[in-house]
């Protein structure tokens, strides 16, 4: 939907679509104990390595939050302070289905990943 093409279902096949396009999908965490799926019940999380990440990447000039458990989890973990790092942070509503949302309204809210995409697309 970035350029008017669309992924296919199967997962991997999308992982791929996304990063032909530039565009990266990483967890915050790295590992955490949690029993069943509700972000919730996360305990002991690990987060990523993000400084190598970003070291590895400079270009990056956009992070977008998955909800809002990611986004508080990367404050708490990655962040830890107000960073000012030339990067702008998004809260997007999640794409779990448990978010009670209509698609064309995700589809709605997610459009400033699209809109960061073709600014750097120029």
């Amino acid at each position: 939907m970035l350029d008017g093409g669309e992924p296919a279902a199967a997962y991997e096949e999308r992982l791929r679509f996304a990063l032909s396009r530039g565009v990266a999908l990483w967890d915050v965490l790295a590992a955490c104990e949690r029993e069943g799926s509700l972000d919730t019940a996360i305990r002991r999380p690990e987060a990523n390595d993000f400084a190598r990440f970003y070291a590895a990447y400079p270009g990056i000039r956009h992070v977008f939050f998955n909800g809002s458990t990611a986004a508080d989890l990367y404050r708490r973990q990655v962040m830890k302070e107000a960073a000012d790092d030339g990067k702008s942070y998004t809260l997007l509503p999640s794409s779990s289905p448990a978010r009670a949302m209509s698609q064309a309204a995700k589809l709605e809210a997610w459009q400033p990943v699209r809109e960061a995409w073709l600014a750097v697309r120029g």
